[in-house]
């Protein structure tokens, strides 16, 4: 504020004297300047807060900024994997499992691979947040129904499908363990000897891991996997709410960011395939 007020006014600016004319002025050069939505509103809520001080010490009646309109933020869209990725991915564990065995010939500890495959059928079967998945306990899971039920944000219980993949990878995982997990046990365990549970660190790092086998950008989280569901979900022709309910999202405008990933390929697909697009 302080430069741009000096090239344009050629003075300092008169900070209890300005009005909310000269931040409109202000606000249209960082809009002209191609400055981004949040580095614009960093620069206001310092401005905002400096009004406020001088206000509370009475040099001025009121701030100048009030009511001024911020441009919205930009929504982003979320990150996803494509199928072929995906399943690229969930083969990973057992690809490095492969390789283990040969090279310490069938000393190999199988169960954290086994773990790790069981972890990531069920974040993309279930569309969970890692949090989620390293909360649940055994007895969440319901094997004849196929569901399990998720603890999610606000404590919020919900009841989620899972498929036969991942249930199936979490029974050969179960099976590598000394004890079969007791009902209030972890589903996954991030050391099976002391019985402590998964956690997001540990998720994440494995996924990191498993994605640059792939090669895949190993920066992303086990959140994209989420994303991947989602999408995956709604490309195939489930509808919104349904997704919506799936994810545990309280609103449905959260959800609805999806729907603008799905649109998007469309446009694309139908801009590359229609003679007359």
């Amino acid at each position: 504020m302080h430069q741009w007020h000096a090239n344009e006014r050629r003075a300092p600016p008169p900070w209890l004297k300005l009005a909310r004319d000269d931040f409109r002025s202000y606000l249209r050069f960082l809009g002209r300047n191609n400055i981004s939505r949040a580095a614009i509103q960093l620069r206001f809520s310092a401005l905002r807060s400096f009004y406020k001080f001088l206000v509370r010490r009475g040099k001025i009646d009121a701030s100048p900024i009030k009511n001024i309109v911020m441009p919205k933020q930009g929504r982003r869209l979320p990150q996803f994997l494509t199928i072929q990725q995906m399943n690229d991915l969930l083969d990973a564990p057992l690809k490095e499992l492969g390789v283990a065995r040969l090279a310490k010939a069938g000393e190999t500890d199988e169960a954290p691979f086994l773990r790790d495959v069981a972890i990531l059928e069920t974040i993309y079967s279930c569309g969970l947040r890692v949090s989620e998945l390293c909360g649940l306990l055994a007895q969440d899971m319901n094997w004849s129904e196929e569901m399990v039920r998720v603890r999610g944000k606000g404590k919020k219980e919900r009841m989620v499908p899972i498929g036969a993949k991942a249930l199936v990878a979490i029974q050969s995982y179960w099976s590598q363990l000394p004890v079969l997990p007791a009902s209030d046990a972890p589903v996954f365990f991030a050391d099976a000897q002391k019985q402590s549970a998964m956690y997001p660190r540990l998720v994440q790092l494995r996924l990191k891991r498993y994605l640059g086998l792939c090669g895949l950008d190993p920066q992303l989280t086990p959140h994209k996997l989420r994303h991947s569901y989602a999408t995956h979900m709604l490309d195939a022709g489930a509808d919104l709410r349904s997704v919506q309910e799936l994810l545990g999202h309280a609103h449905l405008v959260t959800t609805q960011v999806y729907t603008h990933v799905t649109t998007d390929r469309l446009k694309k697909a139908y801009d590359a395939a229609h003679p007359r697009a």
